[in-house]
């Protein structure tokens, strides 16, 4: 339980429950319950003090009518809550003719002015300053002129009306602050759930990147030496060193993502450095030891001066483009194309002929894809993807090199 759970019987009913209409109304709580017994209080005394005046000047009959209508006033202000309009202006006009009443008058207008604005009330307030003008005719006081009452009786009405008004707008400004602040959370969650969703989505991406490659090296030479077994024990061994690196490298690729997941926002110091445009080289021997035929061309001078995210995106778009090559089209020749300058951007195209025979279809495939588009357009830039005329197919990409 909360605190402010604890104190609930210390806020009005329309902050315990706020928005609820006629079929819904809150109910009172204890401190509504302790200022309607205060307010009723106060307008009995009133009206006795007014009684007592009166007793003077008038006959028994008229006091014992006066007592009558400042009783029944008093108890209709239980009802003030459900029709404070109705009510105020019900005791406006009886205020008018029985000085007992005043007390309960004075009660629904500031009840009214309260909870309705100023132009719903503005016709109660006219009566009840005309009643308070009559009231000095009516029931005149001997030891109070007329002039002086007057003034008295037109004050008090407007300075519980404006009291009423006060406390409606502090009323106001708490409701827009409490919607503020709910507003607030809400966005606060919003984001949140966003900033996890493109977390999820980064490391999805980075996961297929990082493992495809690896499983497909994999996959390529544990099929060679299912299908040659009489291979020289030279070219076994080979195959057999590159599966257990592939599968080591794999292996901790896997444990540096699943360490980033455990430890949100925290550094190791056992992270290995992450790919850039100069370690392409690296990538393109290690497909070439796999088998593959890769050609690389590269016009950019100086690869370590390329932004080492920009540097990274396109290892990652032509590592991608070799794994897709070795699963769609295996034997055929890769070539992978590097170009550009500071300021004019950064391109990078993978492209491979036909396939020489049939290609099983490949479960999964077209997602690494989505993760590059995905990935050049976070990088501010912009990524292709089809086949080419001769039945082969292309990526490209351009990303931007600041100047």
């Amino acid at each position: 339980m909360t605190r402010t759970d604890r104190q609930r019987w210390l806020l009005p009913s329309h902050l315990v429950a706020p928005g609820g209409s006629g079929a819904t109304r809150p109910r009172r709580t204890v401190r509504d319950w302790v200022v309607d017994t205060l307010i009723f209080l106060l307008a009995a005394l009133f009206g006795l003090v007014a009684l007592d005046t009166s007793s003077r000047y008038h006959s028994d009959p008229v006091n014992l009518m006066d007592q009558i209508a400042g009783a029944l006033a008093c108890c209709a202000l239980w009802l003030r809550r459900r029709w404070p309009t109705g009510l105020a202006a019900v005791l406006a006009v009886v205020g008018a003719l029985v000085p007992v009443a005043a007390g309960a008058m004075l009660a629904s207008l500031f009840s009214v002015a309260v909870r309705r604005p100023f132009r719903d009330i503005a016709w109660i307030v006219g009566i009840a300053l005309a009643g308070s003008v009559a009231t000095v005719f009516v029931r005149p006081d001997p030891e109070t002129g007329a002039a002086l009452g007057i003034v008295l009786g037109v004050a008090l009405t407007l300075l519980v009306t404006a009291w009423g008004m006060l406390v409606r707008a502090r009323r106001q400004l708490v409701e827009a602050l409490r919607e503020r602040a709910e507003r607030a959370e809400s966005e606060a969650e919003l984001r949140a759930a966003q900033a996890q969703r493109l977390a999820r989505e980064a490391i999805a991406r980075e996961m297929h990147d990082v493992l495809a490659h690896r499983l497909t090296l994999l996959s390529v030479h544990a099929g060679a030496l299912e299908f040659r077994p009489d291979a020289p024990p030279e070219q076994i061994a080979r195959a057999a060193g590159v599966i257990r690196d592939s599968a080591h490298d794999a292996l901790q690729d896997l444990r540096e993502i699943i360490g980033v997941l455990r430890a949100p926002g925290e550094e190791s110091g056992g992270d290995r450095p992450q790919p850039t445009l100069a370690t392409l080289g690296a990538l393109v021997e290690e497909s070439r030891e796999a088998g593959m035929r890769v050609v690389l061309d590269s016009t950019v001078d100086d690869p370590g001066s390329v932004p080492a995210a920009t540097g990274r995106t396109v290892y990652r778009i032509a590592q991608e483009g070799l794994t897709n090559a070795r699963k769609h089209a295996p034997g055929a020749e890769v070539t992978v194309v590097i170009g550009g300058r500071p300021g004019d951007g950064l391109t990078v195209e993978v492209r491979n002929p036909a396939p020489g025979g049939a290609v099983p279809h490949v479960p999964g495939s077209g997602q690494g894809l989505i993760g590059l588009s995905e990935r050049a357009v976070l990088a501010g830039g912009r990524f292709d993807h089809g086949p080419t005329p001769g039945g082969g197919f292309a990526l490209t990409a351009w990303l931007p090199w600041p100047a």
